[in-house]
């Protein structure tokens, strides 16, 4: 039978499985996972007994905001792992192995990014869920905490957790792009900080330029009491959701304009 002759569910199952299998048998990756699942775990714990510490003068505390700010800098690593998808196979020449065996390039980097996309999402609502019922067991011994029965607060813990699937698929797109690991990675740390250090102006402007910014729209869409400067809470996982979307676009653009 000639490839043209097997079925397209055949032909995508066949890719996903064996980007699963590059994925999996990489020890790397599972370092990186368990670096990322851990580590804003304790984060958590530890901004949790800071916050319910620290004495209260000015507005209240929102107890979902030490999973995020946990989160933050944790999702870094899923970010680099997306990036070396892409980019370990451009440096090693094992690129053309895999473009020789899938010719639709596009559908090589789907695969990537279905895969990494559907463990990271995984990972980041498990991360979410614990870091949320840790948290809130660190604070009821201040009547800080609140339930997961709240109005609004399943929906925000559930966005805390996208934000690990967010940047895993924007490394993904990037690796796709620039070709190379360090560079990648620099990619991924400018688009994700530097837009947000310009989300520090003086008003208006801080609010208008941080609303388009992937770290105020994860913040906004995960507060339990949202920002009025920004946009509104599904807007602005309209705005986190772009993000990868368009680095993924960039990348199946430029992905079949260049040798391997």
């Amino acid at each position: 039978m000639t490839a043209s002759a097997v079925p397209l569910t055949v032909r995508a199952r066949d890719v996903l499985v064996s980007e699963w299998t590059k994925l999996r048998s990489v020890r790397s990756t599972h370092w990186t996972m368990l670096v990322a699942v851990v580590t804003p775990i304790g984060l958590s714990a530890l901004v949790a007994v800071t916050l319910a510490n620290t004495p209260r003068n000015g507005p209240a505390v929102d107890p979902l905001l030490p999973g995020l700010l946990s989160l933050e800098y944790a999702v870094l690593a899923v970010g680099v792992l997306g990036v070396l998808a892409f980019s370990t196979e451009y440096s090693t020449g094992l690129i053309r192995t895999t473009f020789a065996s899938v010719p639709r390039r596009r559908a090589v980097l789907a695969a990537k990014a279905a895969v990494i996309g559907v463990v990271t999402l995984v990972a980041g609502e498990l991360v979410a869920f614990v870091s949320f019922a840790l948290v809130q067991a660190v604070l009821s011994g201040h009547h800080l905490s609140v339930s997961l029965s709240r109005p609004g607060v399943a929906g925000a813990v559930l966005a805390t957790g996208l934000l690990m699937f967010v940047v895993a698929t924007m490394g993904v797109g990037l690796g796709a792009i620039v070709r190379h690991t360090a560079g990648g990675i620099a990619a991924l740390v400018g688009l994700i900080f530097l837009p947000a250090i310009l989300g520090l102006l003086p008003a208006p402007w801080g609010g208008r330029v941080g609303r388009f910014t992937l770290l105020d729209a994860a913040r906004q869409v995960t507060a339990l009491h949202p920002a009025t400067n920004l946009f509104a809470p599904a807007l602005s996982l309209l705005v986190l959701l772009v993000w990868p979307a368009v680095t993924l676009l960039v990348a199946a653009l430029m992905i079949t304009r260049r040798d391997a």
